[in-house]
């Protein structure tokens, strides 16, 4: 159970911090609700505190974490399928899963193949997306500025 003030991963959404729990009726059901805010998004999103496991909600990493995720970004781009369908669903499938290793290594091989051949628009909002997750996260641990996480992330990337 996490605790208003924790700093938590919604995946698909990214990085924010629990505001509040709050009780809720939402179609004739009261449940208990996690209230957390992504700042990069500026939203509020209600979590069900009865979902949390099955949503993959989980604490943001450590600070010492981060050295490995920008190892990830570092590393050559790993092999993926040229069926642009079949990349498309192992990249979200990544996304989905709320790893961060996972997500850096999409960051990673689509700004990659961008600089080689180009993204589709599908791939490109994919990109958009999954560095925003991880933009998010990283702000959250280094308390930093949205800024400085972009720059450091487009640094790792050669």
């Amino acid at each position: 159970m996490f605790n208003i003030g924790d700093k938590v991963v919604y995946p698909m959404h990214g990085a924010g911090i629990i505001e509040s729990i709050e009780e809720k009726e939402i179609l004739g059901e009261k449940r208990k609700y996690y209230i957390l805010r992504l700042p990069l998004r500026n939203m509020k999103v209600m979590i069900p505190l009865d979902n949390v496991d099955t949503m993959g909600l989980r604490e943001i990493i450590s600070e010492k974490e981060v050295e490995q995720v920008i190892a990830v970004l570092n590393d050559d781009k790993s092999k993926m399928p040229q069926n642009w369908n079949r990349r498309y669903r192992a990249n979200m499938d990544k996304i989905k899963s709320g790893d961060i290793y996972e997500v850096a290594g999409v960051v990673r091989n689509l700004m990659l193949r961008d600089k080689e051949k180009g993204l589709s628009t599908g791939e490109r909002k994919m990109l958009n997306n999954a560095k925003q997750i991880l933009v998010s996260e990283l702000v959250l641990v280094n308390d930093s500025d949205e800024f400085s996480v972009e720059k450091l992330i487009n640094q790792s990337i050669q």
